[in-house]
Parts: structure tokens; C-alpha cells; sequence
């Protein structure tokens, strides 16, 4: 009975750490289009790699990042979104992204995801080209 009891606990633990968890949230809502390693098809799907850390720079970029539908409508809470994000831009985009940059917020994110974004691929060029547009 005890066995039953631990195994019940490691079960638990194990599910409360993989939900927790960016790359796995990011294995189950982001790599079927964009794949496990962050490439994809581009122009309809854009890389997540090497690109990225220009766009967080901006105000619009990170905007951009929360917005952009498959992020935006995905099942996940501002929190764990936020998260995912973050570990996107760490492990496919340390190259490019600035010594300054500051991890998105839950709050950020809510924010962001609020407003529906029509033009995704204008909204990138615009977020690239430091601009702001709605």
C-alpha cells in the first residue's frame, strides 16, 4: 500500500513539473508549426530562431511576441505563455538578443493578448523596422 501511496506522489510531482515547465509547454502548443527545434516553413510559419531577440527589444516586438495568434490563443495562462516566450528567445535567440533584455511579464502578456492582431506578418516587419502599429 505504501509502494501504491509513493508512486501516486512521484506521479503527481512529475505532472505538476512537466505543466511547469516552458519547453514542454512548448514541446505541446508551439512545435507543430514551428518544430522541436524552433524552424519552420517560412513565409506562412516564421523561424523562432535568430530573429527573435531583435523584435524583444522594441516595445512593439514584445507586443508582437503575445499577440501573434498561435501564442495568443493558445490554452496556456499569461503566466505559462509568458514563460514559453522567455525560453524561446533564451534558447533559439541568446545570439541576437540585447545584454539589456528584460523576460516578458504575466502582465505583459495579458495585456498583449487582449488586443486581436490581424496582420501578424505586417505587425512583424513593422515590430523589425521599430515601428508601432495596431
Amino acid at each position: 500500500m505504501l509502494c501504491f501511496r509513493v508512486l501516486a506522489l512521484l506521479i503527481s510531482l512529475h505532472a505538476a513539473y512537466a505543466v511547469a515547465d516552458p519547453r514542454i509547454n512548448y514541446l505541446l502548443h508551439c512545435s507543430g508549426c514551428h518544430l522541436p527545434n524552433g524552424e519552420s516553413a517560412p513565409p506562412e510559419v516564421p523561424s523562432l530562431r535568430d530573429q527573435l531577440g531583435a523584435i524583444a527589444s522594441s516595445s512593439a516586438g514584445r507586443d508582437y511576441l503575445a499577440r501573434v495568434p498561435g501564442a495568443a490563443q493558445t490554452p496556456l495562462s499569461d503566466s505559462e505563455l509568458a514563460e514559453v516566450l522567455n525560453w524561446v528567445l533564451r534558447e533559439f535567440n541568446a545570439q541576437s538578443l540585447p545584454e539589456s533584455f528584460v523576460p516578458l511579464t504575466a502582465s505583459e502578456v495579458a495585456q498583449s493578448r487582449q488586443n486581436v492582431l490581424v496582420d501578424p506578418e505586417g505587425y512583424r516587419r513593422a515590430a523589425l523596422a521599430g515601428r508601432r502599429t495596431m
